[in-house]
């Protein structure tokens, strides 16, 4: 609480809207977690019906993002810019990349009210070396997002850019590769992008898009791998280059399963 009265996260929270379905909390669903309300949970059954494999993507994501992540902290690489980052769940971008590079710094970037206002939760575990921060941000506005991560990340060191499955929701794809390259530009050569998306590669999931737009929520554009491709146009892709998020550097013993998105890393040149 401020000291003129004002709350923050009181004004947070007037801007949650529970009667209407919203991704972050959709995906909180098909992972499992508690943070939605009964719009959600319909959409997210809605989708599952016809696809059920969504919930295996959103589990699958998350084990995307630890490995990604924990490649590139292993590769060195300290910084990290989250933008989409979606409700605080199991192993954060910040706790996989503090566990080996103690001092990295991670600033998370959301617009979701709800995740804001949970943000603190994503706090919590920061090691005393680090910085783990959040902005309220939207990937529409690379230039402000960049603006807030000058405040918090060195822009003489390589810093991976993070958007995970987040950009499906810009139905236009020159638009989507506007926002890539205008994050990437000002950041300094070794930086990574590190991008996964939902793809049109099965009749189930693009019926599960369909449904997903027809229970009021923002629609979700699937991309081919070829569009899918084009967004890390210019970089040097890290082997095996574009690939099944689901398969993409598997820990030993674990099983591949098949999901319709794909993803990778580029590093820029």
């Amino acid at each position: 609480m401020m000291a003129d009265g004002h709350n923050p996260r009181a004004d947070l929270a007037s801007r949650i809207q529970p009667e209407v379905p919203h991704a972050a909390r959709i995906w909180n669903y098909w992972m499992g977690g508690k943070d939605n309300f009964e719009a959600d949970r319909a959409a997210g059954d809605a989708v599952a019906a016809v696809y059920p494999d969504i919930v295996t993507m959103a589990k699958q994501s998350r084990k995307f993002l630890i490995r990604a992540v924990r490649y590139l902290a292993e590769a060195g690489v300290s910084q990290y810019l989250d933008i989409g980052t979606g409700l605080p769940t199991m192993q954060n971008t910040h706790e996989i990349a503090q566990s080996i590079i103690p001092s990295a710094r991670v600033l998370y970037v959301d617009n979701d009210p709800l995740v804001l206002v949970h943000a603190r939760a994503l706090l919590v575990n920061t090691t005393p070396e680090g910085v783990t921060t959040y902005v309220e941000g939207d990937y529409h506005d690379p230039g402000q997002i960049i603006a807030d991560a000058r405040n918090v990340l060195d822009f003489t060191q390589p810093i991976a850019v993070m958007f995970m499955g987040v950009l499906g929701y810009v139905e236009d794809l020159s638009l989507v590769k506007s926002i890539v390259s205008q994050t990437l530009e000002p950041l300094p050569s070794g930086s990574r992008l590190v991008m996964w998306d939902g793809t049109s590669t099965g009749d189930a999931v693009s019926e599960g898009a369909d449904k997903l737009a027809e229970s009021g929520a923002v629609p979700y554009y699937l991309r081919t791998l070829d569009q899918l491709a084009e967004c890390f146009e210019g970089l040097e892709m890290v082997e095996p280059g574009l690939a099944p998020i689901s398969t993409w550097h598997l820990d030993p013993g674990e099983r591949a399963e098949h999901i319709d998105a794909h993803g990778g890393i580029g590093r820029k040149p």
